[in-house]
């Protein structure tokens, strides 16, 4: 596989970019390449490279892409729109329709502010808590990721798992000192810090299924114990729904367990994978914001037009009829080929999977916690991804990640990748031996 132009790319973005990357999470060094693939297209689950290397596609713009690359129906949209302008800094009939059709999908959301990316829907989340409540500690978990915002880079998952980063350098303690980490399903680890501070924790952020340390769902009864616990103590339940929103169920997590959340931060796909987030609860939580509350918040591009038209063309596709039983049907096609072909190779592996996301740890299983998933083994995933790659599929470059399932994708593509595990997982089982 020839790909000198991505190796020419990199070399030249490395002198004008830090890492030659705009995000740690595209670096390959994790997987051990010595440059990522520079993309150039991609046209429903295919993607090419800058050679004209072509591949299945198991990322999707890490989730959004639901409806694959470059969807005729998004497209046509965003053609029309951009023909109106690009944006405004004022309010449009699209940011009204798009917080309509989100407010129905998610009901915990009764009003819904559109920011522009995830980050800043946490973040605006967590502030939000804080005003409500007049309290000022917050408690996160281990592995999970909502972000870069100075409070939330903790123990977090995603790159900073891939490249050992446990915080990020440039954050003071002062930010951090009202950050409280507990353990992902481990609901006596929270009770704890509740018991230690029954009257200053303002919320609870959490991912209802773990996505930035590879798929962790969660276990019985621990969003349930969330919810009864800060419901207990007066503080609020922020689900970080960015990547499950519309991605595991049209209502996300909350509608596929049943959950309520006090404050809901989506992004990704209410974008159509372009850049847009937001975050929302009742109307007396939200009534905190500015205008109407003290809580400041603002952005120029919030709700912009390209990204709001997208977004609604994503969602109204979504609401089709059995979208959601034929992203489950994929997933769990997926899932029996990866497990079937690593008891063949008598490689250990467990696939985790919710829905259309699922990753294949390396590690015999289970996989439930923060420790279980520190403990894969990085050596044989980068092995599983190179030889993936060299077979034409395109995974997440990291073990901490998650595979992303489209309704693109074909019955064709799902056994070609079966097939192309089958002789990864042959070849980590050789390279293990010798």
């Amino acid at each position: 596989m020839n790909t000198a132009k991505s190796a020419r790319l990199y070399q030249e973005a490395q002198a004008q970019i830090p890492g030659g990357v705009n995000s740690p999470a595209r670096s390959f060094k994790g997987v051990g390449m010595d440059y990522p693939l520079f993309i150039r297209r991609g046209q429903g689950a295919h993607i090419w490279d800058a050679d004209g290397n072509e591949y299945v596609d198991f990322v999707g713009s890490w989730g959004p892409l639901i409806l694959g690359h470059a969807h005729p129906r998004v497209v046509e949209a965003l053609q029309k729109a951009i023909r109106d302008g690009t944006s405004f800094g004022a309010p449009t009939e699209l940011e009204v329709e798009l917080a309509h059709l989100v407010r129905q999908a998610f009901p915990s959301m009764e009003m819904v502010r559109l920011v522009s990316s995830g980050t800043e829907a946490t973040m605006s989340a967590v502030r939000l808590a804080r005003a409500f409540t007049g309290r000022t500690k917050l408690v996160k978990f281990a592995g999970c990721y909502h972000g870069h915002a100075d409070a939330l880079l903790v123990r977090a998952g995603s790159g900073l798992a891939t490249h050992g980063i446990p915080t990020s350098a440039g954050v003071p303690d002062a930010y951090v000192q009202e950050t409280l980490v507990a353990e992902y399903n481990d609901l006596a680890s929270v009770e704890r810090l509740f018991e230690s501070y029954p009257k200053a924790i303002a919320g609870v952020i959490v991912e209802p299924v773990a996505g930035n340390m590879g798929v962790v769902p969660p276990k019985p009864g621990f969003l349930e114990g969330l919810h009864r616990l800060t419901q207990e103590h007066g503080a609020l339940l922020v689900l970080d729904e960015v990547i499950t929103g519309f991605r595991i169920a049209y209502g996300g997590a909350q509608e596929r367990y049943g959950v309520h959340a006090d404050i809901t931060c989506l992004g990704k796909v209410i974008g159509g994978g372009l850049p847009v987030g937001a975050y929302g609860g009742s109307r007396e939580i939200m009534a905190q914001v500015a205008p109407l509350g003290p809580m400041y918040q603002a952005g120029t591009l919030s709700g912009n037009p390209l990204a709001v038209t997208a977004g609604i063309e994503t969602l109204k596709a979504l609401q089709a009829p059995g979208v959601y039983d034929a992203l489950e049907e994929k997933g769990a096609r997926v899932e029996v080929g990866l497990t079937a072909a690593a008891r063949e190779a008598a490689v250990p592996l467990i696939v985790n999977r919710v829905g259309s996301m699922l990753t294949a740890f390396f590690h015999p299983g289970p996989v439930q916690t923060w420790e279980e998933v520190n403990t894969s083994d990085r050596e044989q995933y980068a092995r599983f991804f190179r030889s993936m790659l060299r077979q034409g599929m395109y995974l997440a470059p990291s073990q901490f990640e998650a595979a992303f399932l489209s309704l693109a994708h074909s019955p064709e593509d799902l056994e070609r990748a079966i097939q192309a595990a089958k002789l990864a997982l042959r070849d980590v089982a050789q390279r293990a031996q010798s």
